[in-house]
C-alpha cells in the first residue's frame, strides 16, 4: 500500500495551527465553467462565494417539496442516514440525499452546480457527501466551530484540500434563523484539534459537535484575525464555500424555519485514503468511497 504523507496532522496531545500547504484554486484561469474571474479572485481570497439567485423559486418548491416528502417518510426516519434531534427527536439531516432521491441527484448533476465544483477544483470530481438539513423554528440546534477538512482528513482519510461545499438555501435565511457563519481567510490557516478519535464517533458528532472541536482560544484569535460573515438570502441563494473554512451556525429560536441542501464535491484526484486520526473509517453514507465522477 502506498505511504500517503500526512500534511495535517490532527487529534494529538495539543493543538497545532499550520499554514495551508494546497492551493485553493486548482484549476487554471481559463478552465471553463460559470464563475466569473472576479468572483474565483474572491473566492480564492476569503474562501467563499455567495451566489444570489442558483436556482429559480419554481425549482426551489421542487426541492423544498421533495425535502418535505423524505423528513415526513416513516422510511427514512428509520434509516440510518437520518439524524434526529437531541431534545426533539425532530429529523435534523438526512444523508446520501443523492442516492434516496432522484430529484436530488438531478440537482448534483445540474451543471450550474457541478460545473461550478468542477471550475474551482480543476478536475472531474465526485460526492463525497451530500445531505438535507432541516432547522425549523422554535429550538432547533446549531453546528459548533469547525473545519470540514479537519473531519474528512482524520476520519475520512481524504489527503488534501481538494474539497468545496455548497449549501443552496430552501427557505430564506435571515440574520435571525441560524444562518451560516464563516471566518474569511480562515481556509489559509489548518487547525489540528488537540483529543483523540473515540470509535464510532460519528454518531455523535452529527448532533452535537466534540472530537475535532477548536479551543476557544484559537477560535477567538481566528475570529480577531479575519472576523465573521453571516449569510443571509432568499430561498434558491447559495454559497461556496472552501473545506478548510472555520465555519458553524446558531440555534434557531426564531418562529422562521432553515432548511437547505448540502452538496461536497471531491476531487477525483484527491480520493481517501485510510483516515489520519481515526480507529475506523467512517460509514460510506458520511464519506464516500465510491469515486465515480459525476457526469
Amino acid at each position: 500500500m502506498t505511504t500517503v504523507t500526512d500534511l495535517y496532522p490532527t487529534r494529538g496531545i495539543t493543538e497545532v495551527s499550520v499554514p495551508r500547504k494546497d492551493p485553493v484554486l486548482w484549476g487554471s484561469p481559463d478552465t471553463p465553467g460559470p464563475i466569473a474571474n472576479a468572483d474565483l479572485q474572491a473566492y480564492e481570497r476569503d474562501g467563499f462565494l455567495a451566489v444570489d439567485q442558483l436556482i429559480t423559486p419554481d425549482e426551489v418548491e421542487v426541492y423544498r417539496g421533495e425535502l418535505e416528502r423524505l423528513v415526513t417518510d416513516p422510511a427514512i426516519r428509520a434509516d440510518e442516514r437520518s439524524i434526529v434531534e437531541p431534545k426533539s427527536k425532530e429529523i435534523r439531516s438526512v444523508f446520501e440525499v443523492h442516492k434516496i432521491s432522484e430529484v436530488f441527484a438531478k440537482l448534483v448533476r445540474d451543471p450550474r452546480v457541478v460545473g461550478r465544483a468542477r471550475q474551482i477544483l480543476g478536475s472531474d470530481v465526485y460526492v463525497h457527501q451530500s445531505r438535507i438539513n432541516v432547522k425549523p423554528g422554535f429550538g432547533a440546534s446549531g453546528f459548533y466551530w469547525h473545519s470540514d477538512f479537519e473531519t474528512w482528513h482524520a476520519e475520512d482519510g481524504l489527503p488534501n484540500m481538494r474539497t468545496v461545499s455548497v449549501s443552496i438555501a430552501l427557505t430564506e435565511n435571515f440574520d435571525t434563523n441560524g444562518g451560516l457563519m464563516i471566518m474569511p481567510g480562515s481556509h489559509r490557516t489548518f487547525l489540528g484539534c488537540s483529543g483523540e478519535t473515540p470509535k464510532d464517533n460519528y454518531k455523535k458528532s452529527l448532533q452535537m459537535q466534540d472530537a475535532g472541536t477548536p479551543s476557544d482560544e484559537a477560535l477567538t484569535a481566528l475570529a480577531s484575525e479575519h472576523g465573521i460573515r453571516l449569510f443571509t438570502g432568499k430561498a434558491g441563494s447559495a454559497t461556496w464555500f472552501d473545506c478548510n473554512c472555520m465555519h458553524g451556525s446558531g440555534d434557531n429560536i426564531t418562529p422562521y424555519p432553515r432548511s437547505n441542501v448540502f452538496i461536497v464535491f471531491n476531487s477525483v484526484e484527491n480520493t481517501a485514503v485510510e483516515p489520519f486520526a481515526a480507529p475506523v473509517r467512517r460509514p460510506e453514507f458520511i464519506g464516500a468511497t465510491d469515486f465515480t465522477p459525476v457526469t
